[in-house]
């Protein structure tokens, strides 16, 4: 099926994440008429959160082979894994990025990088040790596509409108505390009453906000992984072996320590499939990755048109 060289495209799955960040922008739209209509200067707050993204954004392959204490190995060190990303680089024309290796059990792998050109594809010790090298070479496609598709600088661009609805929360409700409101402490006890209904509207239009940026990247997540299933597999020719290979990977995770999943769960974001600790937590709410079942259901349907237009 990889008959074309490059990652092909799903005009259905780009449709619905188009869709999903047409919303993040209108929402942002809305959110700061509601803001400039209220007298708030956010300005500051904008500088401060639009920094914090831009770090996010330009060091994302830094943080996150510095999180997860991998680091990146050469040709001569990891062979294997040099020849494979450097197959699949070729079928895909893309440049090849840098390949690193992170030193735990958890079976995984990440691939991170504002750009192809600055990329970074990490495989654990813990995935290299228990799957077969096609199995590993149908998880890094996957992690390539998300480089190929540029999804971290889309992701990292989706979260700002989060990142500053949530400031604006926090810096409101300082003022709030400590400033007296917004106008008030000078005009008497209307003007106090009118900054505290101001600063009470602007938190519950910002925390509303907060929540469904929330939740429409988290769509957006979910629809990237959706998709980079569909490529990865897809340039293989081999959906049933990346099928394989998360049916493996989610298999083992059960049997990795609570402890070491807890740990792992704030990257979830990067991984190939997530590391989700038994009982509640905010990752199994508000899952950045779509259920195995629905994973293993997509591949199923792309192995069966392949075998119908074989």
């Amino acid at each position: 099926m990889a008959s074309e060289r490059g990652y092909p495209k799903d005009p259905g799955l780009a449709a619905r994440m188009g869709l999903t960040l047409f919303l993040l922008g209108l929402l942002y739209v809305v959110f700061i008429g509601v803001l400039l209509a209220v007298g708030v200067s956010f300005v500051l707050v904008i500088v401060i959160a639009g920094g914090l993204l831009f770090c996010q954004y330009y060091f994302s392959d830094k943080i996150a082979l510095f999180s997860m204490h991998a680091r990146v190995v050469s040709p001569q060190e990891a062979p294997e894994l040099h020849a494979i990303v450097e197959r699949l680089c070729a079928l895909a024309d893309m440049p090849k990025p840098r390949v690193a290796i992170a030193e735990t059990d958890i079976p995984n792998a990440f691939a991170t990088g504002r750009s192809p050109k600055a990329a970074v594809v990490c495989a654990t010790t813990g995935i290299m040790r228990r799957l077969e090298p096609r199995e590993l070479e149908a998880v890094l496609s996957h992690e390539l596509s998300h480089v190929a598709h540029r999804d971290v600088a889309v992701m990292t661009f989706a979260s700002f409108l989060g990142v500053l609805a949530g400031m604006i929360t926090r810096f409101t409700l300082y003022a709030g505390m400590f400033g007296g409101g917004f106008g008030g402490g000078r005009g008497g006890g209307n003007n106090n009453d009118d900054g505290a209904l101001a600063v009470m509207a602007i938190m519950l239009v910002s925390i509303l906000v907060y929540a469904i940026s929330f939740l429409l990247t988290r769509a957006l997540s979910r629809y990237r992984e959706l998709s980079a299933d569909r490529s990865g597999a897809l340039l293989i020719g081999a959906p049933s072996v990346l099928a394989s290979a998360l049916t493996k990977v989610t298999g083992v995770m059960a049997q990795i320590p609570t402890r070491d999943l807890r740990s792992a769960e704030a990257f979830n974001a990067f991984f190939f499939a997530p590391a989700l600790a038994p009982g509640f937590s905010i990752s199994t709410l508000f899952s950045t990755h779509p259920s195995l079942e629905k994973r293993l259901e997509q591949l199923a349907r792309l192995e069966q048109q392949m075998r119908h237009q074989g």
